[in-house]
C-alpha cells in the first residue's frame, strides 16, 4: 500500500503521517519544509518538498497511490484564501483524476459550504464538491475548532494571564484535538475497505465556552487565567502585521463571525459518531502546559 499525505508538517497531517508511517506501509510525505519531517525520513518516510499548488508534482508523486491525504495548507499572503482553497484543490483533484487514486481523505469544516460569506467553512464546502467530481471514493472528515489553536495564546497566558478570542462568553464550541483528528484520517488511510463519497462530523467529546476552557487552564496551571474577548476589527488588524492581505483579512472576519454564531456551524448536533476522545484538560496538561514551561 501507497499512501501520499499532502501538507504532512501541519498539526493534522503529521499526526496521521506518524500513525501510517508506524503501520509500515509506503509513505510520501509533502512540506515546503522537509526538516520538520526528518524524525518521520528516519523512520522509512520519502519526504518530498512539493507544495499542494504543484499539479506536475503532484501528479508524478502520485503515481501507484492507493490513497491520498488532503488538508488546505494556511497561506495568509494569499491575495485570496478563496481562490487559494480553488487552486490547490484543482491541483490534486487532478492528480487524483490522473492516477486513478482509490481513495481521499480531505479534511473539512463542520458546515462546510453551508451558506456564502463563511469564509474557510464556505471553501471547503468548495473543496468537497471538486474531489467529489473525481469519481473517487471520498471521505470528508469535518471537524470543530482546533483545541491546538490555544499554542498561540502561549504568550498571552504568560504576559498577561488571559486569553484573547473573538467569541461571546457564553458561546459553546466543540473543541477538538488535531491528534484525534490525525489518528481518525490515519484509520481510513490505511482501511482499503470503505467506499463512495460521505462526510462525518469529528466534534470532540464536549462543547465548552471560553470561561469553561480558561477555567481547565487554570487549575491546570494552578493560577487564574482570564478570557477576555476581543473584536474581529483588532485580530484583522494583527493578521495584517503577520503579512495578510486584505481580502484574506476580509475572508478571516467572516469565519470569525460564523463560528462566533450562536445559530451557525457549531450549533451543529452532536450524535455518537462524532465524538472523539481526548479531554480539553488532556490536552492542557500534554501539550498546553509543556509549551509555557519550554
Amino acid at each position: 500500500m501507497k499512501i501520499v499525505i499532502a501538507a504532512a508538517s501541519g498539526n493534522v497531517g503529521r499526526r496521521a503521517a506518524q500513525k501510517v508511517v508506524q503501520a509500515g506501509v509506503e509513505t510520501i510525505l509533502l512540506t515546503r519544509q522537509p526538516e520538520k519531517l526528518a524524525d518521520l525520513a528516519a523512520q522509512g518516510a520519502t519526504v518530498k518538498p512539493i507544495s499542494s499548488d504543484d499539479p506536475q508534482g503532484l501528479i508524478e508523486v502520485t503515481q501507484d497511490a492507493d490513497a491520498l491525504f488532503w488538508v488546505t495548507p494556511p497561506k495568509l499572503d494569499a491575495l485570496s484564501l478563496r481562490d487559494w482553497y480553488i487552486q490547490t484543490v484543482m491541483a490534486g483533484a487532478r492528480a487524483v483524476r490522473e492516477n486513478s487514486i482509490k481513495r481521499v481523505v480531505n479534511i473539512s469544516s463542520l458546515g462546510a459550504g453551508a451558506s456564502e460569506d463563511l469564509g474557510t467553512v464556505t471553501f471547503v464546502g468548495t473543496v468537497e464538491s471538486i474531489f467529489n467530481q473525481t469519481l473517487s471514493n471520498v471521505l470528508h472528515l469535518r471537524p470543530g475548532y482546533f483545541m491546538e489553536n490555544f499554542l498561540g495564546q502561549v504568550k498571552f497566558i504568560e504576559q498577561d494571564n488571559a486569553v484573547y478570542f473573538p467569541y461571546a462568553s457564553d458561546h459553546d464550541i466543540p473543541w477538538i484535538s488535531t491528534d484525534d483528528i490525525g489518528d481518525e484520517a490515519a484509520k481510513y488511510l490505511l482501511d482499503d475497505r470503505w467506499a463512495g463519497q460521505w462526510t462525518r462530523n469529528l466534534m470532540g467529546p464536549e462543547n465548552l465556552t471560553l470561561p469553561e476552557t480558561t477555567a481547565i487552564v487554570s487549575r491546570v496551571l494552578n493560577r487564574s487565567i482570564e478570557y477576555v474577548q476581543v473584536t474581529v476589527e483588532s485580530i484583522q488588524q494583527q493578521l495584517s502585521l503577520t503579512g495578510a492581505t486584505p481580502d484574506v483579512q476580509r475572508e478571516l472576519g467572516n469565519l470569525f463571525g460564523a463560528l462566533g454564531n450562536p445559530d451557525g456551524v457549531y450549533a451543529t448536533a452532536r450524535t455518537p459518531e462524532a465524538i472523539t476522545p481526548t479531554t480539553f484538560e488532556q490536552f492542557a496538561i500534554h501539550k498546553l502546559l509543556k509549551h509555557i514551561l519550554a
